[in-house]
């Protein structure tokens, strides 16, 4: 578990972790800490703690090169150029050949219902599937468990229920709600606890997590500017409708205007204005979720150009998925807010290629079944949510290919950015001193997506059926293979992200 909270107990075991680290490597401690970390070194499929990696396309922040990477403990020692494989010797070379070694995703926008709701999903079925699609690390969202993560004590519940399940690195976003929105001790408990940030709704988010008016977000701005730490808002504030709500609720077309673009417009405007609103609340860094509406990133950018701390994501579906393509009664498909047609799916690309558009998420946000009233088609009842974390990479690279994207922009949208959104300093780029979370895959594979593929839980999902290219191949988290070739740890690799502990010094030296 990694430690960034204030009190003494955490600065003490990072101290001591540090320590152990600086020992040399035939130091006797004979202590427990040491047999600890060597357990720990036992949980991947690759039985190494040093090794060293090989491609002719490794993506660095550099640009795509051929090059070793070095890792020793967890931690990337060094990136060496070079045009041939190096020599074998006291520790394995894993050549990878052409497929890319890439910076382990990272993904910010995770649903995994657990404690309380795992017949939706769960951490262990959530990671594994994350880790399937060469995710190395996800932040979990504070809602759809029972509890939600709103206090610090449903926090320590949430690492209770995570305790020998996670396949992958997982960190907690904590939730803005009317019951903590305006009582800044609460909050500011809740942000010692350890959660990367919180999360909001500006309008009704379906489930047992209510939605905060912009008072709440005011009252809430200045002491997120004070810790650094972002609000992520699901940004849709509800007008009234231009015109009666009518048509069948089996026709896509019905949903979609039930909940229109300038409802997403008046939430980024409301959003704008309450940075605006003091020099405090101007400090705070607000993180706009899932944007669907690609006219309102006009609005993102003056805001910007004007000093405001705005950024924003978008997701796998609507970079995809279009709403003219969605037949009656496909309510796999539905989300809020809800996939929009060609053009604008169009603009959204637009704004990935051109900057505008941060990073990339899934929301991924699973459900029985049953919640999608699949018999009945009724757009407008059932359970908004789409199930996609595993395919991220290759559904985005398939469209991305076909605009001129570059692997580089993979790794900007879906490890740099995203890493750096949930400030997770040690991830997110190959660099010495960086954790050795790496996802390899190959860029040229042709493949369809079929449900017995599937590692999340419920397999409903519109990625199934669907030809794309790029597959993953193998998952390393902090130098654990945990995932190659449709094999996993087990036990289970991943720790939960509540604060840092310093890993091993590296050396920096390479070779020559």
């Amino acid at each position: 578990m990694k430690f960034l909270g204030s009190s003494a107990v955490p600065i003490l075991i990072a101290a001591a972790a540090w320590a152990f680290f600086q020992l040399p490597e035939n130091a006797d401690t004979g202590g427990w800490f040491q047999a600890w970390y060597a357990d720990r070194q036992r949980c991947g499929l690759l039985n190494a703690e040093e090794f060293t990696l090989y491609s002719q396309r490794v993506v660095t922040p550099d640009g795509v090169v051929p090059a070793a990477v070095h890792v020793r403990r967890g931690v990337i020692q060094w990136v060496a150029p070079s045009s041939r494989k190096p020599p074998g010797g006291r520790h394995p070379v894993l050549d990878y050949g052409t497929s890319v070694i890439m910076p382990g995703l990272v993904d910010v926008h995770m649903h995994m219902s657990e404690p309380g709701r795992t017949h939706w999903e769960g951490l262990a079925t959530g990671t594994r599937a994350a880790a399937a699609g060469g995710f190395t690390t996800v932040v979990d969202m504070p809602l759809n468990s029972i509890p939600t993560t709103t206090t610090p004590e449903f926090l320590q519940a949430k690492l209770k229920a995570s305790k020998g399940k996670l396949a992958i690195d997982v960190g907690f976003w904590g939730g803005l709600t009317p019951e903590n929105g305006g009582n800044t001790t609460a909050l500011q408990e809740l942000l010692d606890a350890g959660v990367l940030g919180l999360k909001s709704f500006m309008c009704p988010s379906g489930s047992d997590f209510p939605q905060t008016s912009i008072d709440h977000i005011k009252a809430a701005l200045p002491l997120l500017g004070r810790y650094g730490l972002p609000l992520l808002v699901h940004s849709e504030l509800p007008q009234p409708l231009s015109e009666e709500l009518s048509g069948a609720p089996q026709v896509y077309e019905t949903y979609l205007k039930s909940r229109p673009p300038e409802w997403e417009r008046a939430a980024i405007s409301a959003l704008i204005d309450a940075a605006r609103s003091s020099p405090e609340s101007a400090r705070a860094h607000i993180h706009v979720v899932h944007l669907s509406d690609a006219d309102s990133l006009p609005l993102i950018t003056a805001a910007r150009a004007s000093g405001t701390k705005l950024t924003v994501e978008t997701c796998t579906h609507y970079i995809s998925f279009a709403a003219e393509e969605i037949g009656n009664n496909r309510t796999e498909y539905k989300c809020a807010p809800p996939i929009r047609g060609r053009a604008n799916r169009d603009k959204l690309w637009e704004g990935l290629l051109s900057g505008q558009i941060d990073l990339l998420s899934s929301d991924h946000s699973p459900s029985p079944p049953e919640m999608k009233l699949l018999e009945e088609g009724d757009f407008l009842r059932a359970w908004g949510g789409v199930a996609s974390t595993q395919f991220g990479l290759p559904a985005t690279w398939t469209r991305a290919k076909e605009r001129g994207a570059t692997l580089e922009d993979i790794a900007r949208w879906w490890s740099t950015k995203p890493a750096e959104l949930a400030q997770l300093k040690n991830k997110g780029s190959i660099e010495a001193g960086k954790d050795a979370d790496f996802v390899i895959w190959d860029p040229e594979a042709v493949h369809t997506i079929s449900k017995d593929t599937i590692q999340f839980k419920n397999k409903l999902t519109p990625y199934e059926g669907m030809q794309v290219t790029g597959k993953v191949e193998h998952t390393f988290v902090r130098g654990q293979l945990v995932h190659s070739q449709g094999r996993f740890a087990s036990p289970v690799c991943g720790e939960p992200i509540v604060a840092f502990t310093p890993r091993m010094a590296f050396t920096g030296a390479v070779p020559t």
